[in-house]
């Protein structure tokens, strides 16, 4: 690899990594020391102190009188900046809220940054039967939102990612998704990200635009079990939200 490409390769590792650190903080599980932390994520536990010590430094978590780690005021403000920027956050949110307790699964809000696909809210109902994942970046042609925000934007993908052998690789096979997507409406990803679990995506429109997917992800086992059922459910919950909006 040049060297170039090698810094920049660190740098996008670097901000996964951070990202999935902010990722594990959540209301259920407010504050992390740093042994929890990093056995959560199956890193090493120097790993894990280096990027919460560097998170605080920046003004992203503050450290507790206990020696723990907790979201600082900063992050806060942030969001609030996100939702006057983006109107139709908060409504996104409560949908995502609802979604997860009616179908008793993981939900999730995902947008596009430039091209990437960026998961910015997820909610796991305590009866899903996957935890919930940690990456804030997403593979775009192997994930139910990456297909919907590719086919809404008409972007086409500068590679293929293969997480799985389920996961599409070829220009073919892509297009014959995005039609069907385009045609149906929602997406679906059936192992093609993470091997055992399946996500349902839809698209989410403001002001007669797509502008996030959202949907569902649970285990490989239940989708296949009961995917009518919860495909309806899912599009008549985003239906319901739509007529009111």
């Amino acid at each position: 690899m040049f060297p170039v490409l090698s810094v920049y390769a660190g740098h996008v590792l670097s901000l996964q990594k951070a990202a999935s650190i902010l990722g594990a903080f959540s209301a259920e599980q407010p504050e992390w020391g740093v042994r929890a932390l990093a056995a959560h994520l199956n890193v090493p536990r120097a790993t894990a102190h280096a990027y919460l010590a560097g998170l605080t430094e920046a003004g992203f978590l503050r450290r507790t009188p206990a020696g723990k780690y907790r979201l600082s005021w900063h992050i806060a403000e942030m969001g609030a900046h996100l939702t006057s920027a983006l109107p139709w956050f908060q409504d996104a949110r409560a949908l995502i809220t609802r979604l997860a307790l009616d179908v008793r699964s993981v939900a999730f809000l995902c947008i596009l940054e430039g091209e990437e696909v960026v998961c910015a809210i997820r909610e796991r109902h305590p009866d899903a039967d996957i935890d919930q994942p940690l990456d804030i970046y997403l593979p775009a042609t192997a994930t139910a939102s990456g297909k919907i925000l590719y086919a809404h934007a008409d972007l086409q993908p500068r590679q293929f990612a293969a997480p799985t052998q389920s996961s599409i690789t070829t220009p073919d096979e892509w297009r014959t998704e995005v039609a069907r997507v385009r045609r149906r409406g929602y997406a679906y990803s059936i192992e093609e990200w993470i091997p055992g679990q399946c996500t349902l995506g839809v698209p989410y429109r403001h002001g007669g635009q797509v502008v996030a997917a959202i949907g569902v992800q649970m285990s490989a086992r239940r989708y296949l079990r009961e995917e009518r059922s919860i495909r309806e459910r899912v599009l008549q919950i985003v239906r319901e939200e739509e007529d009111q909006g």
